[in-house]
């Protein structure tokens, strides 16, 4: 599948704004399943200076600042990708989900709580062992959780913010993609899995015959889960799958606060007002999901 982005962000200030700096993550990153065609992030008013580069996480970052007088500040990612359906193993296949405990430095942050992903109840970690019981091969007990988390939990705007704990949303079983990203990533990390946050879109038009994908229309969330002898394969909670083509990554991290679009500060400004828009269109149909 190829997918044009664009993602725009707006700040309209109330009072006007003499400078201001800010740092997003809104280029799309190149996967072993992913290629990204073109990449463009249009500032406007225009920023004094402006620098990409890869952050630790290997996504790209741009930080810019705008000197001059303004009362709004837009920031428009443009990109096109083409996405391919990752090569995957039969779940049951899979080693069990024991033997992805052992001690690898790099996969260490990922294995370790987070700001937004903390330790978890004996409760929580109870809910997680229902999937995995001793010796279950790892994808087909991460499958499990990911459908539990579906049918348990619902979709709904405007419960939660970010900064809602965890346990917070696993009591009130609401929540959106951020939500149920960070849930999972927690129950995964209370059994010493490595995890991370995912960043990114989902089709907003999907092809005719298609269902559409819950979280359309604006940035979406998953998760990605170390599986020994084959790498990382992603979880989408929200819409109970393994994403295919139908998802294109931005960046990823150990949680939200890795891959915060849009974040900054300025002087002056007064009360502002935010507006976010996210297309995603897709060229063409693509192939069905593959197994190995």
């Amino acid at each position: 599948m190829k997918f044009r982005v664009r993602h725009s962000t707006r700040y309209q200030y109330s009072m006007a704004v003499s400078d201001g700096q800010s740092s997003t993550v809104l280029l799309p990153r190149t996967t072993p399943w992913q290629r990204v065609e073109r990449a463009d992030l249009l500032i406007s008013p225009e920023p004094r200076w402006q620098r990409e580069y890869q952050d630790w996480f290997g996504n790209r970052r741009c930080d810019f600042a705008v000197e001059s007088i303004h009362d709004f500040l837009q920031v428009v990612a443009d990109s096109r990708v083409e996405v391919i359906p990752p090569l995957l193993p039969e779940p049951a296949s899979t080693p069990a989900w024991e033997s992805a405990l052992q001690d690898e430095p790099l996969l260490m942050p990922y294995r370790l709580p987070s700001g937004l992903v903390p330790g978890v109840s004996d409760g929580m970690r109870d809910y997680a062992l229902q999937s995995f019981t001793p010796q279950r091969p790892l994808m087909q007990a991460a499958l499990e959780l990911t459908q539990r988390i579906y049918a348990d939990f619902s979709y709904v705007q405007g419960v939660t913010e970010i900064s809602t704990p965890v346990a917070q949303v696993f009591e009130s079983r609401a929540g959106v993609c951020q939500d149920f990203a960070h849930l999972q990533l927690a129950l995964l990390r209370s059994l010493g899995l490595a995890c991370r946050y995912v960043s990114g879109y989902i089709e907003t038009r999907p092809a005719e015959g298609q269902a559409g994908l819950v979280g359309a229309d604006a940035s979406h969330a998953w998760i990605s889960l170390h599986v020994p002898g084959t790498g990382w394969i992603d979880f989408d909670p929200t819409n109970n799958q393994i994403p295919s083509d139908r998802h294109v990554v931005v960046a990823w991290g150990r949680d939200y606060s890795d891959v915060v679009p849009v974040k900054g500060y300025t002087s002056g400004g007064g009360a502002q007002t935010l507006q976010v828009a996210v297309e995603v269109s897709a060229d063409q149909d693509g192939p069905e999901q593959r197994w190995l």
